[in-house]
């Protein structure tokens, strides 16, 4: 095996080398720039800093580069990347009431204050090709641009679900758990995991492993009946205290997407009737994915709530264990890998196997 791994040396230095053929593509067709994925394909440079952990749009969209577009091995690169880092501190939690809107929604009321606010979005758009998008625009630099913020740099924005906490009909948004935050990066999980490490490894897992659990609870594999109660898509400053100041000072910004949702419970022995919080928050514009972690919040409450555990969205270990594309990559991709030594001693093991079936007491070929 290890004879076969050097012997191949000379053969994987020349897959490189193609692979960087094939990444370039025709050498007659201009080379895509790390800034025009940066800036044109920017949904996907947001999952791949989310799901890598890093808030770097640049680096992402290098890293799609690098990988000719495969998100997953682009998380990979980022994620690995983050780990030659410098810790320096931990950040103050930011404050998206005071986030700098470039869209929010509710499914909850009509009318909230500050209003509805489409922002960017493909939710109303006909699932049609475009196929203008086939050429090229000629618009330049003098091209005006459309770019619709609402700051609430006066009074914040209020929640919607703080509407329903001043009647009394929805829970208090904590869930009287340590104020203490435990960082996921720093060490491993363990299951039973607190309410705010789960929510660290949802918010880096594979978006469609969320979404399909997310989807299954609506299927009645779980208690779920939601409402959208907000979505928040803006940017935020984030905000940290370096000891010799003492005070906070801010870093930068952010673009994050938040969700809360609203789901039904019908009280217990311990809990009245109220409506529940799903809570989800990720970096860039990733709706699908902040909606699906607020559902899959709620769905993993149960031992909270006194609930039986009826679906797999529910079974802690089953969700947390496999959401990380990183991980699963990595035990379905290993399979490529020469397992010669393996395969030849499950190869003799059945031909033995298959001898015992034809001659059980060793007397010959049975008729």
């Amino acid at each position: 095996m290890y004879v076969s791994a050097k012997g191949g040396e000379k053969a994987i230095s020349k897959a490189h080398e193609f692979l960087a053929e094939v990444r370039r593509g025709d050498l007659s067709i201009p080379e895509l720039t790390v800034e025009q994925i940066r800036q044109q394909l920017s949904l996907a440079v947001d999952r791949v800093m989310a799901e890598g952990s890093l808030y770097d749009p640049e680096l992402a969209a290098l890293a799609i580069k690098q990988s000719s577009g495969d998100l997953i091995e682009a998380i990979f690169l980022l994620r690995a990347y983050r780990t030659t880092l410098t810790r320096f501190g931990v950040t103050l939690p930011i404050d998206t009431t005071r986030m700098t809107l470039l869209r929010r929604i509710s499914s909850a009321y009509k009318d909230i204050p500050g209003g509805q606010i489409l922002g960017p979005t493909y939710d109303y758009t006909h699932r049609l090709l475009d196929f203008s998008l086939l050429i090229p625009s000629e618009k330049g630099e003098d091209q005006k641009v459309l770019k619709c913020e609402f700051s609430t740099q006066g009074e914040p924005f209020a929640r919607v679900l703080e509407f329903l906490h001043q009647e009394g009909l929805v829970e208090s948004g904590h869930s009287g758990e340590s104020e203490t935050v435990q960082d996921l990066t720093l060490q491993p999980l363990q299951i039973p995991a607190t309410r705010d490490l789960r929510l660290q490894n949802l918010a880096r897992g594979d978006e469609g492993f969320l979404l399909s659990l997310a989807y299954s609870t609506q299927r009645g594999f779980g208690y779920n009946h939601p409402f959208i109660g907000e979505i928040r898509v803006g940017e935020v400053s984030v905000e940290f205290v370096p000891p010799e100041l003492g005070f906070p000072i801010e870093i930068g910004k952010i673009t994050v997407t938040e969700c809360e949702m609203i789901n039904q419970f019908k009280g217990s022995s311990t809990h009245p009737p109220c409506f529940t919080r799903g809570y989800g928050l990720t970096f860039g514009h990733c709706e699908r994915k902040a909606i699906a972690i607020s559902l899959l919040d709620r769905a993993l409450r149960t031992r909270e709530f006194g609930e039986a555990q009826e679906g797999p969205a529910q079974d802690e270990e089953f969700v947390l264990m496999h959401s990380d594309n990183i991980q699963a990559s990595g035990f379905v991709e290993h399979l490529k890998l020469p397992h010669y030594v393996d395969f030849q001693a499950e190869l003799t093991l059945l031909r033995n196997l298959r001898k015992e079936y034809r001659d059980p007491k060793g007397e010959g070929e049975q008729p």
